[in-house]
């Protein structure tokens, strides 16, 4: 009986391994995570060489990964789709004028999922959203680095729940 509990046991383990939460499929060992395409028109320059070193580092810290080019076994292949700061409510201004009480800065990043290791494994597409609010008073080019710092963390985490983790 106890050789057959361990047996269980070991079986159990092999399948899949799980950490906080966190589900990789059996045999996945290696991930790809290529430089996003950036399609977005006003963003940052490095914003997608940004997006993209923060979302390897968050595979390979966080879901224990190596992250390389060279036969992966999951992709993650991903696109800079918009970066736009809108304003929100008004407050008077003067007679000709109105003036915007909130700001508030929106990414928005695409993502691709492929499972190379197993053809009949779930793949998936999805948007990703993340907004930094600011004050209509401040400029984009003062909350910036706050702001994508911020969208960068929330985004990743999104996208990591939605690859890795069982309660997505």
């Amino acid at each position: 009986m106890r050789l057959l509990t361990l047996y269980c046991l070991t079986l159990l383990l092999t399948a899949c391994y799980t950490f906080r939460g966190i589900s990789i499929p059996a045999g996945v060992e290696r991930a790809f995570v290529p430089v996003f395409e950036d399609n977005a028109l006003s963003a940052p320059p490095t914003l997608a060489l940004d997006i993209t070193e923060s979302l390897r580092d968050k595979v390979r810290d966080e879901a224990r990964l190596v992250v390389t080019e060279e036969d992966p076994d999951i992709e993650l292949r991903g696109t800079l789709v918009d970066f736009q700061v809108t304003a929100e409510g008004a407050s008077a201004g003067n007679e000709t004028a109105a003036f915007a009480k909130q700001n508030r800065l929106t990414v928005v990043v695409a993502i691709e999922y492929t499972n190379l290791r197993d053809p009949d494994a779930e793949n998936w597409r999805s948007n990703f959203t993340e907004s930094f609010p600011f004050d209509g008073n401040q400029t984009l080019a003062s909350v910036q680095d706050e702001a994508i710092a911020f969208i960068l963390e929330n985004l990743n985490e999104k996208i990591f729940n939605r690859a890795f983790a069982d309660d997505w």
